[in-house]
């Protein structure tokens, strides 16, 4: 067995020695050697395989470091997503993880010559969601996978798609409201024109003669000059009578087209409610506070004391609600998504009344909606 064989003791020893990580100066990057004290290093360096290695660099350095800049970023990346892709975590946890492979491409052969740097690389250029903290710098992975992005853009459509299907709603009942307020209208132009031909067939004209019947048959006649005329009054009460008839038949009417636009409007309501009801509730912005919502039932909520960030299923939360005059999110329902003024609460029924603020329904008054559907807003 030679001196230098693989299970010699020396050998052994060497491997047990160069075991973990360490001193990053004497990590030579272009050959991958790493040395365990300052006199091997430099006996590494005046080696010949190191000299070629250098002759190499120095032909191109700019390409060299950009590679090697690109595969820490590569590699550093790929351990984000695979271990932290949907959390926020400290960057220094996530490097921590990085260097824990020995022949990880070192910080120092890169662009960037410290942490920090690389992190304000990765938020200015989209990669991640950096923040600066009291506690260090935290960043989020930004998945930006064709299936992923895929996805989003399709919950991105279905939300146009209601979004678009209940402003034509609302457009139709709009129009349906005006088109009754114009009916209306029109009856009562008809019912003025008519007023006024019997107000015109009733005036006293020059020369008629009004006759009144009293008591039993006697007739007593005003003359108004002219010629003499008499007339019965049995006709002009039964023309008033005939009027009151015909009131009372268009108010019949008007309340009946009343009553029908009514029943359009709250089958509307029904539809909007049947579309907008869902299993899930969790919206970004309502008070935990939540920070984003995954797949529609977890959120990472964001504790109002400490600042940590959880990862908590739906079933565990429960809404809240603000001061009377607070600004609520509608989270289920037929106004699903709107923001509204909380307007009083009825603790009886278990129901509150809101104003929606913003959007196509803006002004709108709901008068009872359940605590489980509206939830204060942060």
């Amino acid at each position: 067995m030679g001196k230098n064989d693989f299970l010699t003791p020396k050998a052994m020893a060497n491997r047990m020695k160069a075991k973990g990580l360490q001193k990053l100066r004497w990590y030579c990057q272009m050959c991958q050697k790493q040395c365990r004290d300052e006199n091997g290093f430099k006996c590494h360096c005046m080696s010949e395989s190191h000299q070629r290695q250098m002759q190499v660099f120095g032909q191109n350095p700019t390409r060299v470091v950009e590679g090697y800049s690109e595969e820490f970023e590569t590699t550093f990346l790929d351990l984000m997503r695979r271990s932290h892709r949907f959390s926020r975590i400290a960057a220094t946890v996530v490097y921590n993880e990085y260097i824990n492979d020995r022949h990880h491409v070192h910080m120092n052969s890169t662009e960037w010559a410290t942490l920090t740097e690389f992190i304000k690389y990765l938020g200015k250029t989209g990669k991640c969601k950096v923040e600066e903290t009291p506690k260090g710098w935290f960043i989020t992975y930004i998945d930006r996978d064709s299936e992923t992005l895929f996805k989003e853009r399709l919950k991105n459509k279905r939300v146009k798609s209601d979004l678009a299907e209940e402003e034509k709603q609302e457009r139709e009942i709009q129009r349906q409201i005006e088109r009754a307020s114009e009916m209306f209208n029109a009856g009562d132009e008809v019912e003025t024109d008519v007023e006024k031909k019997k107000y015109e067939d009733l005036s006293l004209k020059s020369g008629v003669k009004v006759g009144f019947s009293l008591g039993g048959g006697i007739k007593q006649a005003v003359t108004t000059g002219g010629q003499a005329r008499g007339e019965s009054s049995k006709h002009m009460f039964e023309d008033e009578d005939d009027e009151r008839g015909e009131k009372r038949k268009r108010s019949g009417g008007d309340s009946e087209r009343r009553s029908a636009l009514d029943e359009l409007m709250r089958e509307e309501e029904k539809k909007k409610e049947r579309m907008n009801r869902k299993a899930y509730w969790l919206f970004q912005g309502i008070t935990g506070v939540v920070r984003e919502v995954i797949d529609n039932y977890v959120g990472e909520i964001e504790m109002l004391d400490s600042k940590h960030v959880l990862r908590v299923d739906q079933e565990e939360l429960e809404t809240v609600l603000p001061q009377i005059g607070g600004l609520v999110k509608i989270v289920n329902g037929a106004y699903r998504g709107s923001n509204a003024k909380l307007l009083g609460v009825d603790t009886d029924k278990f129901c509150a009344k809101v104003q929606i603020e913003k959007g196509v329904y803006e002004g709108r008054v709901i008068k009872s909606i359940e605590y489980e559907d509206i939830c204060k807003l942060a």
